[in-house]
């Protein structure tokens, strides 16, 4: 399949599957055209890959879980990489909204002070 039809079958803009492509996630060949063309089987792939990257994870942290990307992920166990890496990445998003709570509640301070 093309690209244009890899990214209705997974909702996945062209864009971000080049960016997949580049980081090494996924895998096309070129038509005689130019085209990339994609296995019907990368689509499975794309769907983990966009499931891991909406957990909170990275392009760079995907890429730790490359061997396990064309199976399912919901149900395979978490191996004790997978799971460093997760945790790591949970701990920098603490850090990120304790930072935004903390400047939330700076302004809402700031603006109390200041009067309706």
């Amino acid at each position: 399949m093309r690209i244009g039809e890899l990214a209705d079958a997974t909702g996945v803009s062209p864009r971000a599957l080049r960016k997949y492509e580049d980081a090494g996630l996924i895998d096309s060949r070129r038509a005689a055209n130019g085209y990339r063309v994609y296995d019907d089987l990368v689509a499975n792939r794309v769907r983990n890959v966009r499931h891991l990257l909406d957990a909170g994870l990275t392009l760079a942290d995907v890429a730790c879980f490359r061997d396990c990307l064309d199976g399912d992920l919901s149900t395979a166990p978490p191996s004790p990489e997978g799971l460093r890496i997760a945790r790591a990445r949970l701990a920098v998003i603490d850090r990120r909204i304790a930072a935004q709570t903390a400047a939330r509640d700076r302004l809402a301070r700031a603006l109390d002070v200041a009067g309706p």
